[in-house]
């Protein structure tokens, strides 16, 4: 969540996540619930000739799973926790469905409903995005604007005067059989996290998306 720089801003934020946490919710749930009757959702691939079930699943060397995140993820201008680094995690995924064709990643704030990263049309090649894969340009895959807004990854940055102060941070990726249609800018206003989320809605009741798997951190971290 964005760091405020004065307890003004802060309440600003404070107020605009409060108005869009439920369409937000929504609409990250009807797109779960749209992939639900997909044979390969959940992260649950087809059975190789040995009947053996394939596993769609993420790892990352820069955090453990249900693990704190380190500074080096945190945002870098985050006055309550100073030092952050604000790169984007190293994240590695195995076992991806044959047929796809494009990934998709999402790093979302459950407490705040806040959107720090989102990255689209990854190659179907591509087994994993370095540390840092999330800056401005990245040539990784497509990145819409978060919701500082930015086009790139922006990392955690918690208000402590707000409760919880712990958030949880679910890293997600998507294999599609798809690729994604560039989301396009209307006049003066670039795309953001919604309309990823309705691109994806659209994928997932077209059957489009053939696995998920997701990763979480938390922050600031409780060991």
């Amino acid at each position: 969540m964005a760091s405020p720089s004065n307890l003004e801003s802060l309440t600003r934020l404070s107020l605009f996540m409060e108005g869009n946490m439920k369409s937000r919710f929504c609409i990250i749930a009807m797109a779960v619930i749209a992939t639900l009757p997909n044979a390969w959702a959940q992260g649950q691939g087809p059975a190789d000739d040995r009947g053996k079930a394939h596993k769609f699943q993420v790892t990352s060397t820069t955090f453990s799973d249900g693990g704190a995140l380190p500074l080096s993820a945190v945002f870098n201008s985050c006055p309550p926790y100073p030092g952050g680094g604000n790169q984007s995690p190293e994240l590695s995924w195995t076992d991806a469905p044959p047929r796809t064709r494009s990934f998709a990643v999402v790093a979302y704030d459950v407490v705040a409903s806040f959107t720090h990263w989102a990255m689209y049309n990854i190659a179907p090649t591509t087994t994993e995005l370095p540390e840092n894969a999330g800056v401005v340009g990245s040539p990784y895959g497509t990145q819409v604007n978060n919701d500082f807004p930015s086009p790139s990854y922006d990392g955690p940055c918690p208000p402590p005067t707000l409760t919880p102060v712990v958030h949880r941070y679910v890293f997600t990726v998507y294999a599609l059989d798809i690729v994604l249609p560039t989301l396009p800018t209307q006049g003066d206003f670039p795309p953001f996290p919604e309309a990823f989320y309705h691109a994806l809605l659209a994928a997932g009741l077209e059957r489009h998306i053939l696995a998920t798997t997701s990763i979480t951190g938390f922050f600031p971290g409780s060991d």
